[in-house]
């Protein structure tokens, strides 16, 4: 019990720069180590062709809009738990915890189900390739049914991090990963089953991940019981799921379809051009991770401060995050820039794989110092209940901006249209995005003069 009360005075009351970092850091090694499952798969994938490489490339849009059913109720729900728990309404919190995993795990289930019904029309459809199709059917045909444990997962990262708990989180992303990373070349190499392997290898270890999850909610130190029994789908629950989830659904949509059209779009230039978009996106999810991980640390305590009226917490954690999110880019984009052909290199030995990726992960590398006011901002939104800026905020970088630009861009520059799609879109979504924060931002600092003036009516 007193380790439940921790986390709640530490949230409260505890310095806060030091306070983001506990809640941050966790979240950050969390979400990073589920990018790596991504980049595991590409490195040991990428060794065994270009067309293998494309086709992992090719079923990432399709494992993304699962994902997102994870996101749009547990990333839905993390925010309003986050409030109830400010507002010491634990009982409301356990049955909005017990009712978001539950859906996630029907919706998710139905999808999946509907995708496999569709495969291969769906694998054109997303830019395979005649050569690439046949890999990417084998990758797809075992990785989608196993996705379910990535639902529970995502699911359950977001639930457990609304609560403080996000070296639980970390824990049971980082186990998983450290098992797929030893599986993928014993599945692909030694036992002999290729593209195939790799998609069993990422499979056994989420579920391990689900297993510890389970194990966490079934000991008794959550602050949250979650049984099937308290699930309660009422209107109540659901709008408040929806309100922020369909924000991140949207935005995973608009990911899907940016990435389905860069692959289209690629696919044009051959194979080479396809694998190459999907390690150049991998590559730059790495250190975008990082910043989405410390914005999803900042979500709890910013709503529960929120709940409780610490205002003047909520601002400076607003500046707070936003200071280290910008030198981490900055640092980040250094790196990229310094070391682009060796940072390619590691994915394949493809000439023409190593060209095209130096000089797409330079030109996607330029605007990396815009993640964190991007990322920053749609979590406080989010975090707030403004559903509306929330969900401009989310869709502006890959759908607002990106998809007008991925179709025209292409057709009067070529595959540089396709490379510098991106980075316009960035520095476009940050405009738009401090445009939205003005006036938030503005509402936040009067609050902070006047504790009892209420920002859930005035902004």
């Amino acid at each position: 019990m007193n380790s439940k009360n921790d986390k709640i005075k530490l949230i409260n009351e505890g310095n806060i720069t030091k306070v983001l970092f506990s809640l941050g850091i966790p979240t950050i090694l969390g979400l990073f180590i589920t990018s790596l499952y991504n980049v595991v798969d590409a490195i040991f994938v990428g060794r065994l062709g270009t067309s293998e490489m494309g086709a992992v490339s090719i079923s990432y849009p399709i494992l993304q809009l699962i994902l997102g059913l994870g996101l749009t109720f547990g990333s839905g729900s993390a925010s309003y738990i986050s409030r109830l728990l400010g507002q010491k309404n634990n009982k409301q919190a356990n049955r909005t915890a017990s009712t978001a995993l539950t859906s996630s795990i029907i919706v998710g289930s139905i999808v999946i189900i509907l995708i496999l019904c569709f495969l291969d029309k769906l694998l054109v459809l997303l830019g395979s390739t005649s050569t690439i199709l046949p890999y990417a059917h084998e990758f797809a045909i075992i990785y989608i049914p196993g996705s379910i444990f990535n639902v529970i997962n995502v699911a359950m990262n977001n639930i457990v991090s609304s609560e403080g708990a996000t070296k639980i989180s970390m824990t049971a992303m980082l186990t998983g990963a450290v098992l797929n990373t030893i599986l993928e070349p014993i599945f692909i190499y030694s036992f002999n089953l290729g593209i195939q392997g790799s998609a069993i290898a990422t499979v056994l270890a989420q579920a391990v991940t689900t297993i510890f999850y389970i194990w966490y909610i079934s000991s008794g130190k959550s602050n949250l019981h979650i049984s099937i029994k308290q699930f309660c789908p009422s209107k109540e629950i659901y709008s408040e799921i929806f309100k922020i989830g369909i924000a991140v659904l949207f935005f995973q949509l608009l990911s899907i379809s940016a990435m389905s059209l860069t692959n289209a779009a690629a696919s044009h230039y051959g194979d080479s051009a396809v694998a190459t978009m999907g390690v150049m996106t991998r590559i730059i999810a790495l250190g975008s991770y990082v910043i989405f991980g410390y914005a999803k640390g900042t979500q709890p305590f910013i709503g529960f401060n929120y709940g409780a009226k610490n205002y003047a917490r909520v601002k400076e954690a607003i500046f707070i995050s936003l200071k280290w999110s910008t030198i981490f880019c900055i640092v980040i984009e250094a790196i990229f820039l310094i070391f682009t052909k060796q940072i390619i290199s590691i994915f394949s030995n493809d000439a023409s794989v190593i060209s095209i990726g130096t000089d797409a992960l330079r030109a996607n590398s330029l605007t990396y110092v815009t993640f964190g006011v991007q990322f920053i901002y749609a979590t406080v939104f989010l975090s707030l209940g403004k559903a509306l800026k929330g969900m401009l905020a989310s869709i502006s970088r890959q759908g607002i901006f990106f998809i007008p630009l991925i179709l025209i861009l292409p057709k009067a520059f070529g595959l540089n249209g396709i490379i510098f799609a991106q980075p316009i879109a960035d520095i476009l979504a940050t405009i738009f995005t401090v445009a939205l924060a003005f006036k938030i931002q503005k509402q936040i600092n009067a609050c902070t003069k006047n504790q009892d003036f209420s920002m859930k009516a005035s902004i």
